[in-house]
């Protein structure tokens, strides 16, 4: 039999850790190097899995596809803190609203209208809840960090190997093609290099020639002392979205990937921690715990890039915004791009090529 292909992956966040679990039940010889595990992007996200408004068709189905995932994955993996708490949004306009369910119903999304008596229904600790909201009761939220470790540690029982602590300076290309990477403790040969290093892929990719269009705007989350039960799913407000951990702490941003926190993150903090408590029936209650500031790998037109670099071989970029709705499905896709050479239809918009 043929040796296994030697693959080394770059970050331990979700998109790493996916990558190389799908990779390892494959049966290639998996090397992940981070020098965080659990990714710096990844721990800091509010971990919201949908297919919801600002996408076209085609990424709408593709995040459903991806959606669907994430069960496969709890199947396989049944400790990963996985919940399908459903959605509560009406943080747009209500001609908006009604524009967005219209599409997405259209769409095929589970998406449906409520009142303010079905609202206060779905979550009770609401102070003010809204006349008019829609409810998608198949979205939900995993905690990321967490799931990261379990895949790694399942990848690991499957022989992969995890190198924390490292950090990959360069890719090393030869005769043009990447045929491993340098680390601070010297260089690494492989056959394929996953590139899934979230905010740090275009400076690692430069090292190689290859431009990567990434922006990382900061994103502020707070999060609470764990407390007794106050949401039941993912609440959107006009000024916060908000979830409850699987450990009780009440985590929110202004928005669901966190905004700049400006000059001074923990006055923003205590200022957005003030709204969460007013928001909340028992809120006094709430305590500050910490607030955490994430820089989100987006692609500057908003779609994931995943692919091989055409004119680098050996190398395979995965780098996206949403990263933790999309992992499960990314994760699969690349694993068979790479160990397999099987290529998905579904990924043609996604390819680096697009910005040549």
């Amino acid at each position: 039999m043929p040796s296994p292909q030697k693959i080394i992956v770059i970050g331990a966040g979700i998109i790493g850790a996916s990558i190389a679990w799908h990779l390892s039940r494959k049966g290639a010889s998996v090397t992940v190097i981070a020098q965080q595990t659990g990714g710096v992007a990844t721990a800091n996200s509010f971990a919201w899995i949908n297919a919801s408004w600002g996408n076209p068709e085609f990424y709408f189905h593709f995040r459903r596809r991806s959606m669907a995932e994430w069960s496969r994955l709890k199947a396989d993996l049944p400790d990963i803190p996985l919940s399908w708490c459903g959605g509560l949004c009406w943080d747009l306009p209500e001609p908006e609203l009604d524009a967005y369910a219209a599409q997405h119903h259209g769409w095929g999304y589970g998406i449906q209208p409520v009142n303010r008596a079905t609202s206060t229904m779905l979550e009770p600790s609401l102070v003010n809840p809204p006349d008019y909201a829609l409810h998608v009761a198949e979205e939900g939220a995993v905690e990321p960090a967490t799931a990261s470790r379990l895949l790694l540690e399942d990848a690991q029982r499957h022989g992969a190997i995890l190198l924390s602590g490292i950090r990959v300076k360069s890719l090393l290309k030869e005769a043009g093609r990447i045929t491993g990477v340098e680390t601070d403790e010297g260089p690494m040969r492989a056959d394929h290099v996953a590139l899934a290093a979230g905010a740090g892929t275009a400076a690692l990719a430069a090292s190689a020639d290859i431009f990567v269009p990434l922006e990382t705007p900061p994103g502020l989350i707070v999060h609470s002392r764990p407390t007794r039960k106050l949401l039941n799913g993912l609440v959107m407000t006009p000024e916060l979205h908000m979830r409850q951990t699987a450990e009780g702490r009440v985590i929110a941003g202004s928005d669901f990937g966190g905004t700049d926190p400006g000059n001074d993150p923990q006055v923003a903090a205590r200022e957005l921690f003030a709204k969460v408590k007013a928001a909340l029936k028992g809120g006094e209650a709430l305590e500050l715990d910490f607030h955490t500031v994430g820089y989100r790998p987006t692609p500057k037109d908003g779609l994931p890039i995943l692919g091989r670099v055409e004119t680098v071989p050996g190398l395979y970029l995965a780098v996206l915004h949403s990263g933790v709705t999309l992992a499960p499905l990314v994760g699969l896709l690349a694993a068979e791009e790479i160990a397999d050479g099987r290529e998905d239809y579904q990924l043609a918009p996604f390819r680096p090529e697009r910005f040549n």
